[in-house]
Parts: C-alpha cells; structure tokens; sequence
C-alpha cells in the first residue's frame, strides 16, 4: 500500500521549502500557502521516494526529498509516461497527473549531477492539477487509478 510522507511548500520565489504534517489542498491555491499553487496543470507536484532514491544514489549524497522542490513524496509509488491522465487518490483529495516534473537547474545548484540524476525514468515526480478540495496528512493511503 502506498502512502503519503512528505509534505512541503514554498511561502516565496526562490524561499526555503517548509515541510508539514498536514495541508489543506484547494482547486483554488494547490498546497496551502505554496506560492506556485494556482490553478493548472503544475497545481502540485508529487515526487516517489524510490525514484528519489535512485536518484540520490547515482550522486553518491543522501540528500532532504525537499531538496527536489517537490509538494507530495509517496512512498510505495513510481511515476512513468503512462500515469499522465490517471488520478491520484491521497486521502480525501483526488489529483489528475499532466505531466512530468522537468528538473531544471536549480537542482544542480542544489547539489552537482543532481539535475542529471533526476532526468531518467521520470524521477523527477510529476505534475498534477487539483480536482477537489481536501485535507490531507501524512500516512494518508495513496492509490494510482
């Protein structure tokens, strides 16, 4: 079974990530207080932590899942090109996956080949637009459909 155990936001551009125990997830905002949660088709990003790890591990670093500048980190999930358009249940929330999560730069900033180490396979995580409102908090189960 999979489960939600990570959740983290940003209040500003280029601001440090603050993770959670528990958010309120809106059509309207994304996350809480994220400052990138308008609506559309990056509303939230979601992130595997065995992709992470692999990512990680190709760096040689065992680095904060934060670092990725991800919302959501499931556990118990991989994210692929086939997952666009499927619904991903976290708790009450139900969210649609558009896309995947493109690293860019800033992930090299953030530690070297890290950019590179997140490219393959979709390791990245994937983007997702909010369908309904909800309350979620970690340990909440997640299922792909």
């Amino acid at each position: 079974m999979a489960s939600l155990i990570g959740i983290a936001f940003k209040t500003e551009k280029r601001g440090q990530m603050i993770t959670a125990e528990q958010a309120q997830v809106t059509q309207a905002k994304g996350v809480e207080n994220d400052i990138f949660g308008r609506p559309g088709k990056r509303q939230v990003t979601v992130m595997s932590t065995q992709q992470w790890q692999i990512a990680c591990n190709e760096v040689g670093k065992t680095l904060p899942w934060f670092t990725r500048r991800a919302n959501l980190l499931i556990d118990g999930l991989r994210f692929s090109a086939s997952d666009v358009g499927k619904q991903l249940t976290i708790g009450e929330l139900l969210l649609e996956i558009t896309g995947e999560t493109d690293p860019c730069k800033k992930m090299e900033q953030a530690y070297p080949g890290l950019e590179a180490a997140l490219l393959p396979d979709w390791r990245g995580g994937v983007t997702c637009r909010v369908l309904n409102d909800a309350n979620i908090q970690i340990n909440d189960p997640v299922d792909l459909a």
